[in-house]
C-alpha cells in the first residue's frame, strides 16, 4: 500500500508523445534515436532516473524537453525563474506529454551544466547568493544544497532535474554531491532526473539506469554501463589506451 502511495504522488510518472503532436522523423531532434524512442514507446520515470551516453545521444535534448513540458525554465532554475539568454532549445517539449501523479508537487529545479552562467546571474541579480564570487564547483553544490530547502532546510518537494552536474565537480565534489542526492531520495515527494557521463552519480542507489544507443534506449545495470566498463579498462592499465590512440 505505501508502495502504491509513493508512485501516486511522484512528480512525473511517465513521459510519451502527446496525443494531437506531430513531427517530422527525419528532422532534428526527432531523428536521434532516444528521442524517437521516447516518443514511440514513452518513459516510465523512477524516483530517480538516470540517462547515460556518449556525447551526441540524446541525453541533454531529453532533459530539456522534459524539464521545458514540465514548467522549468529551459536555461535553469525552478519553474518561476524567467530570463533566457539565446533560445536554443529544440521543440521537443511540445510534443511532450507529462502523466504527473495525482496531488504530487509540481516544484522543482532544472540544474543545466551549460548555461549556470546565465543562472547564477539572473538569481544574484533577484538577491540570490553571490554564485558568480564561488568556484563553478561551489557554486553547484551551493545550489544543490540551498535551493533545494527551504529557509528553515526543510527539503522542496518536485522534480529536480540534472544535467551534466559532473562538468562542475571534482571527485570529491561528486562524492559529497551524490550524498546529497541520497538524501534527497529519502523523501518520497521528491524526484530526479539525471543525464550524467561520471559513473559516480550513475551509482546512485535505487536510481533506474538507461543507456542511449543506437536502437534507443536500454534499461542497464550499473556494472555494465559502456563508461564503467571503459573506465575500468582505462584505469587498470592508462599506457595501453594512449598507445592505441597514437596509433
Amino acid at each position: 500500500m505505501g508502495r502504491k502511495l509513493v508512485e501516486v504522488n511522484r512528480p512525473v510518472r511517465r513521459v510519451e508523445a502527446r496525443r494531437d503532436a506531430a513531427w517530422e522523423r527525419d528532422v532534428w531532434p526527432y531523428r536521434i534515436p532516444a528521442v524517437a524512442h521516447v516518443l514511440r514507446h514513452g518513459l516510465d520515470l523512477s524516483q530517480a532516473t538516470i540517462l547515460v551516453g556518449e556525447n551526441g545521444s540524446g541525453k541533454s535534448t531529453l532533459l530539456e524537453g522534459i524539464a521545458e513540458a514540465y514548467g522549468l525554465n529551459p536555461e535553469g532554475g525552478s519553474t518561476g525563474a524567467r530570463f533566457t539568454t539565446r533560445r536554443t532549445e529544440s521543440p521537443l517539449s511540445e510534443t511532450l506529454q507529462l502523466v504527473r501523479g495525482a496531488g504530487a508537487s509540481r516544484g522543482g529545479y532544472f540544474l543545466r551544466a551549460e548555461t549556470m552562467h546565465g543562472l547564477f546571474s539572473y538569481l544574484e541579480s533577484n538577491g540570490g547568493d553571490p554564485f558568480h564570487r564561488l568556484s563553478h564547483g561551489e557554486s553547484f553544490r551551493a545550489i544543490l544544497e540551498n535551493r533545494t530547502r527551504t529557509s528553515r532546510g526543510v527539503l522542496r518537494p518536485g522534480l529536480y532535474v540534472l544535467d551534466e552536474p559532473e562538468s562542475a565537480l571534482s571527485f570529491t565534489s561528486a562524492l559529497h554531491a551524490l550524498a546529497t542526492l541520497v538524501d534527497m531520495m529519502r523523501h518520497p515527494n521528491v524526484q530526479l532526473l539525471i543525464a550524467t557521463h561520471s559513473p559516480v552519480f550513475a551509482a546512485l542507489p535505487g536510481a533506474a539506469l538507461w543507456q542511449l544507443e543506437g536502437a534507443g534506449l536500454q534499461p542497464i545495470t550499473w556494472e555494465d554501463l559502456d563508461l564503467v566498463i571503459n573506465e575500468r579498462y582505462f584505469l587498470a592499465d592508462p599506457q595501453r589506451f594512449l598507445r592505441h590512440l597514437r596509433s
